[in-house]
């Protein structure tokens, strides 16, 4: 399982995200420069122990509503190669591990192999901010993907009622900046 450290990121997943975010097409607020606060999340492991998986919910307080997004995130030693200019959200410097090269998750085949095998029931969600610790708060619904099917990861966030969610989902929690607590369907599979 993953160690997490209690060090420092220059600059933090949060100030990476504020430039990141509002150019990315899924993005629904009006504001340049969006006031994310962490609202939820957790991580996956990787098996081989190279790449840091953690799933971030931020909420964006500066819409009247506030908006909740889903920002699935790789840390890694070393650029990745073969992906899109955007699927880079910045460098930064870990007080332990050094440069770390952070992804948006869906377009890191690691990351995505393990969100497939949580789906499955083959990887166990980790908590967000503490080393070795499972997550019972983050559920899974139905069937995982098979072969014929692929993933929907949903990036503005809404909460659901038990009965609205669908076969094969994946669920979890946040909360609102006014201390509300909310679940909804983080990625569910979805036909190729």
């Amino acid at each position: 399982m993953a160690s997490i450290h209690r060090t420092t990121m220059t600059p933090t997943k949060l100030e990476l995200l504020t430039g990141w975010l509002p150019k990315q097409s899924w993005y629904v607020g009006d504001a340049e420069r969006p006031e994310l606060v962490k609202a939820g999340g957790f991580r996956l492991d990787d098996p081989e122990g190279v790449v840091g998986i953690e799933f971030m919910v931020v909420v964006d307080a500066t819409a009247q509503e506030p908006v909740a997004y889903l920002v699935p995130m790789s840390y890694r030693g070393a650029a990745l190669e073969g992906v899109p200019g955007e699927a880079l959200i910045g460098t930064s410097e870990h007080g332990v591990l050094g440069t770390r090269w952070i992804y948006d998750g869906v377009h890191d085949p690691v990351v995505i192999a393990q969100l497939r095998a949580l789906l499955r029931g083959a990887a166990m969600p980790q908590h967000q901010s503490k080393s070795d610790t499972p997550d019972p708060t983050v559920t899974v619904h139905g069937t995982g993907p098979d072969d014929g099917l692929d993933i929907q990861v949903n990036r503005a966030l809404r909460s659901t009622e038990a009965a609205q969610r669908p076969s094969g989902c994946l669920v979890a929690g946040w909360t609102w900046p006014n201390g509300t607590a909310a679940r909804g369907v983080l990625a569910s599979v979805a036909p190729r």
